[in-house]
């Protein structure tokens, strides 16, 4: 069993089913591998494949939000470099 739950073949983000630290390579179902450039923890999702700023994001083979940066495979992808279609974001208070 992976490291990495991978919903769909299309998707650019796999989910972690157990922390993985930074450095750890994974084989995903597919046969391909990702490097890990930062600590993933259980339940957040991780890059599989380049992806570039403002592209859309793919799970569940359907978008769930845009790159807000580029990202590189390995990397995690979270709030600081996802933004989802959504919801909106939370405004800063004036």
């Amino acid at each position: 069993m992976s490291e990495l739950l991978l919903l769909a073949a299309t998707d650019q983000i796999a989910v972690a089913v157990r922390d993985i630290e930074a450095g750890e390579t994974i084989a995903l179902p597919d046969g391909r591998q990702v490097t890990a450039r930062a600590r993933v923890p259980f339940g957040f999702k991780m890059a599989v494949c380049a992806i570039g700023a403002e592209e859309k994001v793919f799970k569940y083979s359907v978008p769930i939000g845009t790159a807000t940066q580029a990202i590189a495979a390995g990397e995690l992808v979270h709030l600081h470099n996802l933004r989802s279609d959504y919801i909106a974001a939370p405004r800063e208070r004036t």
